[in-house]
This record gives C-alpha cells, sequence and structure tokens, in this order.
C-alpha cells in the first residue's frame, strides 16, 4: 500500500470518527435522559468597563430562569425532569471566536462553522471533549442607542452558542431569552421569524390556533418576538412570556409528549 492511500485512510478515519462522534454527542442531547450540561463562558465584547463590570458580578443564579423556562415547558410534552438543565459559569474568556461571513457564502459558512468548532476545541485545554456539553459563549456589550448588536447563533454539530448580550443588569431576562433561543438551535431547533423578524404564522405564534389577527401576550420561543394589541412587533420582558410551541417540540425531539399531544411524530 502506497504512503498516499495510507494518509488517505487515515483522513478518512478522522473524519468517520468525528461524524461518529457528532452522532453520538446530538443522541445524547437529544435523549432527554437527564438534565442538559450547559456551559456559559463570558467574553467581554467590546472591551468596555461596562462589560467588565457585568462579568465580573455575574453568578451562575443569573441563568435560572433558563432552567425553568425548559423545565415548565419540556412536562408540556411530555418529559417531566427537575433540573431540565445544570448551567455552569465558567471563567471569562480573553479571546473573540471567529466572526461568521457577512455575506452568507455557502462555501465560507462552512469554513467558518470548522474554525469555530476547532477554537472552541482549542479554548477548552483538553485533549478529549466533554460530550454531551453545550457550549454558550456569551459576548456582552454596553448598550448604545439606536446601536444593534450583532446576530447571535447557535450551532447543532459542535453544540455551541455564540450570544451577543447588554452589559446591563437590567437587560439580564432578555439576555436570557437569546441565551435560550441559542440553546435551543444548539438541540437542532430551526428560527420561526421572516426576514423582517416578524414570527411567521402559525408555527412562530404562541396559541397558533387562534386567528392571527389576534394579539399576543406570549412569544413562542424561536420567534423571540410578539406581535402585541398595537400591531407591533416587540421582544417580551422574560422567559415567564415564552413558549416552545409544536414545531420546535419536535425538531428537538420532544416526539413522545408531541405524539401524545398532538397526534404525530412526523
Amino acid at each position: 500500500m502506497t504512503f498516499r492511500r495510507i494518509r488517505i485512510l487515515i483522513l478518512l478515519g478522522i473524519l468517520a470518527a468525528a461524524v461518529g462522534l457528532t452522532w453520538l454527542e446530538q443522541t445524547m442531547v437529544r435523549a432527554w435522559g437527564g438534565p442538559l450540561d450547559v456551559a456559559v463562558v463570558p467574553i467581554n465584547g467590546d472591551g468596555s468597563t461596562q462589560a467588565k463590570d457585568m462579568i465580573r458580578a455575574l453568578k451562575a443564579s443569573d441563568f435560572d430562569d433558563i432552567g425553568t423556562f425548559l423545565e415548565r415547558e419540556t412536562a408540556r410534552y411530555g418529559v417531566k425532569q427537575s433540573p431540565a438543565v445544570q448551567v455552569s459559569l465558567l471563567p471569562e474568556l480573553h479571546e473573540q471566536p471567529p466572526a461568521p461571513p457577512h455575506d452568507h457564502n455557502a462555501l465560507k459558512t462552512v469554513w467558518w462553522s470548522l474554525k469555530l468548532r476547532w477554537w472552541v476545541y482549542r479554548q477548552s485545554g483538553e485533549w478529549l471533549p466533554q460530550l454531551g456539553r453545550i457550549k454558550l459563549f456569551v459576548l456582552y456589550h454596553t448598550p448604545q442607542d439606536g446601536v444593534a448588536l450583532a446576530h447571535s447563533l447557535g450551532l447543532q454539530k459542535g453544540l455551541i452558542g455564540v450570544v451577543h448580550a447588554f452589559a446591563d443588569p437590567r437587560q439580564m431576562q432578555q439576555n436570557n431569552i437569546v441565551i435560550a433561543h441559542e440553546l435551543l438551535h444548539t438541540l437542532g431547533a430551526t428560527d420561526k421569524y421572516d426576514a423582517e423578524g416578524r414570527p411567521i404564522y402559525p408555527q412562530g405564534y404562541a396559541e397558533p390556533e387562534r386567528p392571527l389577527q389576534m394579539p399576543r401576550h406570549e412569544a413562542e420561543i424561536m420567534a423571540g418576538r410578539l406581535v402585541d394589541a398595537a400591531g407591533r412587533l416587540v421582544m417580551p420582558p422574560s422567559l415567564d412570556q415564552c413558549v416552545i410551541g409544536a414545531m420546535t417540540a419536535h425538531e428537538i425531539n420532544l416526539d413522545e409528549g408531541f405524539r401524545r399531544r398532538f397526534g404525530s411524530g412526523d
């Protein structure tokens, strides 16, 4: 056997191992056989003193409402598990993840995804990755009037979330909505809003059986916003006003409860 063939076999073996580990990891977290293992890693997103102070004051309990939300919502679909998630707050990281491409080019996006996964692996400082651990890198930014945060994202492959959040304690509960949204992306949930950010009817609406024109007081978590009585698109104040809709429940593999409640897992 030539050296070239040996090298190809080694590369194929590495690829097969990576695919197998990815499949195993996704199967583990989507089985809902125990609490989700979630690590929150804070990062100073803009180098500001306000973000530094925000990170210094963070506690693991600041993310408790994410667990409360998941426990409440998964129970509605037959998964009664307490706690539903165990959040650990890791030390601040002083390096930012690679930024995604701006032009949404498919090849660039694939390359960026690989770079991000390699970056996450390097930051872990471990030879073997912790299978099943969801890693959420939260970049805190000082709020500026009229300046929107960069788009947050969550990847199912690698169980990675990159969240842009406001460095303001008054925004903690809404930050947690974004964190929960990206967390569910890592489990396979898809966005339920259109290009203008409006919820897609019916799957992006809480209580989708109600007519489209009727205002909502709750938001589907993967839509992230609701249309209020004045017809305005607003973000709910906290996860107390968010729900996991039927399609999202199916996507994150709450299938047993999904079939029992809606009659089909297809």
